[in-house]
C-alpha cells in the first residue's frame, strides 16, 4: 500500500511537470538562452518551497514514514565537485532538453526516444558510483 501513496505522488509530479510546461524542450531552450522567466520561475519557486519546508522539518523534528528522525547531513564542500559535475549536468541538460525529473514525465508523455537519455542517464550514474572514490571531490 506504501508503494501505491509513491506511484500516485509520481503520477501528481509528471501530470504537474507537463501542465506546467517544465517538461517542454522549448522552454527549456528559452531558459538557457535567457529569453523567458518561465523556468526559471518555476526553479525559484521549487527552491523556495524547499527551504521553507526543510526549516520546518528541523525546528519542528518531524519524523519520516516510519517514525525514525530525518536527518541532514552536511556535504563536504569543493570547488572541483559542483564545477565539474554542475557543467556536466548542465550540458546534459541542454543537449537533452530534459533534466532527471521532466526525463520521466516525458516518457510517460509518449517521447520514446527519452527512453535512450534515461538509460544513458542511469548508466552515467552507475558509473559514478563505481569510479566514486577515484574522483576529486
Amino acid at each position: 500500500m506504501k508503494q501505491l501513496k509513491f506511484i500516485l505522488i509520481g503520477i501528481l509530479f509528471g501530470i504537474i511537470m507537463y501542465k506546467s510546461e517544465a517538461a517542454s524542450w522549448y522552454r527549456i531552450y528559452e531558459m538557457f538562452q535567457f529569453r523567458s522567466f518561465h523556468m526559471y520561475g518555476i526553479i525559484g519557486t521549487a527552491l523556495t518551497t524547499a527551504i521553507i519546508i526543510v526549516q520546518i522539518i528541523k525546528r519542528k523534528n518531524i519524523k519520516d514514514t516510519s517514525g525514525q528522525d530525518i536527518q541532514f547531513i552536511d556535504k563536504n564542500r569543493s570547488i572541483t565537485r559542483y564545477l565539474l559535475g554542475g557543467t556536466i549536468f548542465g550540458l546534459g541538460w541542454a543537449l537533452t532538453g530534459a533534466c532527471p525529473g521532466p526525463m520521466f514525465t516525458l516518457l510517460g508523455a509518449g517521447y520514446w526516444t527519452m527512453g535512450i537519455v534515461l538509460v544513458f542517464a542511469l548508466l552515467g550514474t552507475w558509473l559514478y558510483g563505481l569510479l566514486r572514490n577515484k574522483l576529486p571531490h
